[in-house]
């Protein structure tokens, strides 16, 4: 269970990033940027040593760069143009994708746990986060959230690849760089901070806690658990958000959205323990009369 722990631990800290970057005040593409900086920090002293000539593993590394940058783009436009709770839940239709895709990409056991849990851990963040506030444009909030969740889930996809061969802060490090390009390209020059100050650094600082601290756990932790365990764990990370936003921020979390709260953590709890489940010793068989 220590394996499925890292990976909690790492969605847990991912759910924890309002913290640095709401007081901060600054755009959605600044935010990436420093963030990925700061994760970029330990590449070089991880150049050296890298499995440069493992050429899977390094193609699933750039692919998980172009996918991260991707993914941040269209979660925080999604996000923009319309209801909250529609970005959100469509952006977490990726453990479902990683649920289905994970046997014929990776070669992986079918979870059939993580299939069921999939949907109800759904309808738990569904409740969670509540009716969709009625601005913007929830189609077109719909279809960038649901594109956002399918770069995330190649992430994930790709990080299992890549993780065979780069340590987990190799991974989490040696992507960041990619990333910072891919999102100059589609962000342009808004995406670099006004002046390095206490917002920058904020932020920064998030970058290494949530950002870097958060990522290598979850790539630790991924090593060792099947893919569409993994992906049903992520729902700590909008579970978190939500309760921080309500301790911290003074949000409304209803007893609907608490029993939505409970439904993702036993659906976490249900997947997690099936892979402790078929490890259990058989009993002696028990000779026959």
């Amino acid at each position: 269970m220590r394996h499925f722990a890292m990976v909690a631990a790492g969605a847990t800290l991912w759910g924890c990033w309002s913290l640095f970057l709401r007081p901060a005040g600054l755009t959605w593409s600044q935010n990436a940027f420093l963030a990925l900086v700061a994760m970029s920090l330990p590449v070089p002293l991880l150049v050296r040593g890298a499995a440069w000539r493992d050429i899977r593993a390094t193609l699933a590394l750039v692919v998980v760069g172009l996918a991260d940058a991707a993914n941040i783009s269209l979660f925080f436009a999604a996000m923009k143009h319309g209801p909250v709770s529609v970005a959100v839940l469509t952006h977490y239709l990726a453990p479902l994708l990683l649920a289905l895709a994970a046997p014929w990409v990776l070669g992986e056991r079918r979870s059939v746990r993580a299939l069921v849990a999939a949907p109800v851990t759904l309808l738990g963040l569904a409740l969670l986060i509540g009716r969709p506030d009625g601005t913007g444009d929830a189609g077109l909030t719909a279809a960038l959230g649901a594109g956002s969740a399918l770069f995330y889930a190649i992430i994930v996809l790709g990080t299992k690849a890549a993780t065979r061969a780069y340590s987990p802060l190799a991974v989490a490090s040696l992507h960041a760089p990619i990333s910072l390009v891919a999102l100059l390209c589609i962000a342009g020059p808004q995406a670099l901070p006004p002046a390095l100050n206490g917002a920058t650094l904020q932020v920064l600082a998030g970058g290494a806690v949530c950002g870097l601290a958060g990522t290598c756990l979850f790539n630790a932790g991924l090593r060792h658990v099947p893919t569409a365990a993994a992906g049903a764990l992520t729902y700590l990370e909008p579970l978190t958000a939500s309760v921080v936003g309500w301790a911290v921020f003074s949000e409304a979390l209803t007893p609907v959205g608490v029993a939505g709260g409970l439904l993702v953590l036993a659906a976490g709890v249900w997947v997690a323990s099936e892979q402790r489940a078929a490890a259990a010793p058989s009993p002696a068989p028990v000779a026959a009369p």
